[in-house]
């Protein structure tokens, strides 16, 4: 499984350390000019539209235009793997559609489709016979853990994955941040902000063959005097090894 680290462009800037990540996603709404070089750097370089955030910003009205900036900077930096403009809640599905032809046109290339639940069981299949990588939106980290649609959406995620390489279809899970759930569902990649931990005033470290917490109570002594860019780093590398791990384990 790749799992690609995602959120490079705030606080953390030590891009030496980032292009030593072989897997690494970020969103084109807040690219940074340093980051460029990440997209020949690594392994495999995934680009996410930023266009739900770009709805926060009150701009919607703008959406042609972000589309063919987005474009042109796809087609510039030759991206090979980037996400659909999956605004679906905000400009509805058909607009969406239009947007993925457009994207299409503009780049000659496949954008990947990010499912979401309201688009339908038929809507996911489609995708899967229509492009070689495709994508569950965000939904669960959506919704609170005690509703029932959480459970439910986790455990279709079997049937998700079975039906994407039926249709020799890759698939990738935005935002799964679950470790212990890698091990149960096995998507071709994911992607996860959880690596930048000291945002929670918290350490990580990879033990041979998952990422574990440093309980604090235990061993509070390692976040003593460490400064949250110091902590960012520490934990970036002990993600890579998992990243590592997890590209021959999982």
């Amino acid at each position: 499984m790749k799992i690609f680290l995602a959120g490079t462009f705030g606080e953390y800037k030590n891009a030496e350390d980032v292009r030593k990540s072989k897997y690494v996603l970020e969103s084109f709404y807040y690219f940074k000019p340093w980051q460029v070089e990440l997209i020949k750097d690594c392994k495999m370089f995934l680009l996410d539209s930023g266009a739900f955030t770009f709805c926060g910003s009150k701009k919607t009205n703008k959406f042609d235009e972000y589309l063919e900036r987005y474009a042109d900077f796809i087609v510039k930096n030759d991206v090979k793997y980037f996400f659909e403009l999956d605004v679906d809640s905000v400009v509805g599905y058909d607009k969406v559609k239009d947007f993925r032809k457009r994207l299409e046109r503009l780049t000659n290339r496949q954008p990947i489709p990010v499912w979401h639940i309201a688009r339908g069981k038929e809507e996911f299949i489609r995708h899967c016979e229509e492009y070689p990588y495709v994508a569950l939106g965000g939904y669960v980290a959506a919704i609170k853990a005690s509703d029932p649609r959480q459970k439910a959406y986790i455990n279709a995620y079997p049937w998700f994955i079975k039906t994407a390489h039926e249709h020799n279809a890759q698939i990738h899970g935005l935002g799964y941040t679950s470790v212990r759930g890698l091990t149960k569902h096995h998507f071709d990649s994911v992607d996860s902000t959880r690596w930048n931990c000291a945002r929670f005033g918290r350490l990580e470290y990879f033990d041979g063959k998952t990422i574990r917490p440093i309980d604090r109570r235990k061993d509070g002594k390692k976040l003593v005097g460490r400064k949250n860019n110091d902590i960012m780093k520490t934990t970036f590398q002990e993600w890579v090894k998992f990243q590592e791990y997890a590209e021959t384990h999982l």
